[in-house]
């Protein structure tokens, strides 16, 4: 059974950064495009972030590109999104995503995580 696990949400001020890790198992990693999205209080659901299942093809929302990065090591089943120069308006839970063989912006993933809390204090 497939699974994601988020890691390294929290509490931290505006221009700090967090690094957000998601631990897959159940899956062959390596054929699954990876990304990450967020959903803040009252607000819908919006895509952040993929990378392509091998690697090096990456996309972002206009708001956090320069900010943020995505990256992934199929070695370890795991992806990342390191997040610098964080912004109140960063402040949702943010949740990975992974989708076999593509890269989604509307959310139609394969397996979800339960999501992580982010925080940003101005």
């Amino acid at each position: 059974q497939a699974r994601l696990v988020e890691s390294g949400g929290g509490l931290v001020q505006a221009g700090g950064s967090l690094r957000l890790t998601c631990a897959a198992s159940g899956l062959t990693f390596s054929n699954y495009g990876m990304h990450w999205f967020r959903q803040a209080p009252g607000k819908e659901r919006e895509f952040v972030s993929a990378i392509h299942w091998r690697g090096g093809t990456t996309y972002y929302l206009d708001s956090v590109k320069g900010r943020f990065t995505i990256s992934r090591d199929n070695a370890k089943n795991t992806a990342y999104l390191q997040m610098n120069n964080l912004k109140p308006e960063d402040t949702a839970i943010y949740y990975c995503a992974a989708s076999q063989y593509a890269l989604t912006r509307d959310g139609e993933a394969d397996y979800w995580g339960q999501g992580t809390q982010v925080t940003v204090s101005s």
